[in-house]
């Protein structure tokens, strides 16, 4: 089987979690089918590359530098039309054409036409749930990308149940062109993070720490968990709150710390490298996802796949990720003092914290791995191809 991707971000270009289910989807597949992606062009990456067995071809959006998002988008899903012909044409026929999230709808969609290929969607989050409806034009315009995209596909991959609700809802898509396929994480990459925690020693002051990883944008929340620590510090005077990502709320959340009062209790260390976040996971007491709007959450499994204790917001995926007392626990979405609470517990409780961290540790490794993650979505491309050949044989009747 001979599949194209198309994403607008791929390693070594990452701005959210986009990136990383592409290439570990991308390589687990590549074990047993031909797989390229599309993506954009990354500075120090070549044109074309190979990721392990992956084909990778970069390009860079067409035409006059522009200030908009949308405008670039437009200009880069160009360069991932033409690019992707020029594969097809050199390389040979593709079976199918794979594209993620709306930057990808109009470049999938001239591939399918082009090339008449069946057309698969997988769609990471929706604006209208990023957002709690659309109020701009922006919005409104990549809404109707998705919309677009997953009316081209021949099926819907989305990551939740959540997630398949909010597509039917949102765009009308009938129950049986969307399957649930959920994340997963490579939990080899953090196997470092417990020599970390072997390291550290009882009643250190790193044992305090609570961390959150991802990006600084409304939706996940940290405002949230920024407005939890002063009564985690209440009780808990030697709690320290580390912060690492990057992204457009970052400045206002420095405020938001400043006019708390919190100093040196909270720290923002942006982007960190694999290494140095895997040490933070193994000296964190709790790593924490506080989102308003979590389709799934690839960061908890991170967590978990490390043995961190995981505290997470009781919505979207990560509500069916994490169980109550189990492999993590949960608070109510949006409150700083639910999230204090739990943070406190945990705190306070570190024999089953442990126990809870053990118990999501084994739950990644056998729910959420990435080459059953790739067996599932070569089986949803096998109907796909299956049902394209029933359709063509009958309409050659």
């Amino acid at each position: 089987m001979r599949v194209m991707m198309i994403s607008w971000e791929y390693p070594p270009r990452v701005v959210g979690g986009l990136a990383r289910h592409v290439q570990e989807l991308a390589r687990a597949m590549a074990d047993s089918a031909e797989v390229h992606v599309v993506t954009c062009a990354a500075e120090g990456s070549s044109p074309i590359e190979r990721d392990r067995s992956v084909w990778v071809h970069r390009v860079s959006p067409i035409g006059p530098s522009v200030d908009d998002f949308m405008s670039w988008a437009m200009q880069l899903s160009h360069a991932l039309l033409a690019c992707g012909c020029r594969v097809a044409a050199g390389s040979g026929p593709f079976d199918l054409v794979h594209a993620h999230d709306w930057t990808a709808a109009l470049a999938g969609a001239g591939l399918k036409r082009e090339m008449g290929l069946p057309l698969l969607a997988t769609i990471h989050a929706t604006e209208f749930g990023r957002n709690g409806g659309l109020g701009t034009p922006t919005q409104r315009r990549i809404s109707d990308l998705e919309w677009f995209l997953c009316y081209e596909a021949w099926r819907v991959i989305v990551c939740s149940l959540h997630m398949r609700s909010e597509v039917m809802g949102v765009f009308g898509l009938p129950a049986d062109k969307v399957c649930v396929i959920p994340n997963g994480v490579d939990a080899e990459q953090f196997v470092q993070a417990s020599a970390y925690r072997g390291a550290r020693g009882a009643g250190e002051s790193d044992g305090s720490i609570i961390l959150f990883v991802g990006r600084l944008v409304h939706e996940k929340g940290v405002h949230i968990l920024i407005e939890a620590m002063p009564k985690i510090l209440r009780y808990w005077p030697g709690a320290r709150l580390v912060i690492a990502g990057r992204g457009p709320a970052e400045e206002s959340l420095r405020k938001l710390a400043v006019g708390l009062g919190l100093g040196g209790s909270v720290s923002m260390v942006g982007f960190i490298p694999d290494d140095e976040r895997n040490r933070l996971y193994g000296m964190a007491a709790a790593a924490v996802a506080p989102s308003l709007y979590e389709p799934f959450g690839i960061t908890a499994l991170e967590a978990m796949a490390a043995g961190t204790p995981l505290i997470a917001a009781d919505t979207g995926g990560l509500a069916e990720i994490v169980k109550n007392g189990v492999n993590g626990w949960q608070f109510y979405a949006g409150s700083p003092n639910s999230l204090a609470d739990a943070v406190l517990h945990v705190l306070h409780s570190p024999e089953a914290a442990g126990k809870a961290a053990e118990a999501a540790r084994c739950e990644v490794l056998s729910a959420y791995d990435w080459k059953a993650i790739a067996r599932r979505t070569i089986s949803v491309y096998a109907e796909v191809l299956s049902d394209a050949a029933a359709q063509e044989e009958a309409m050659a009747r």
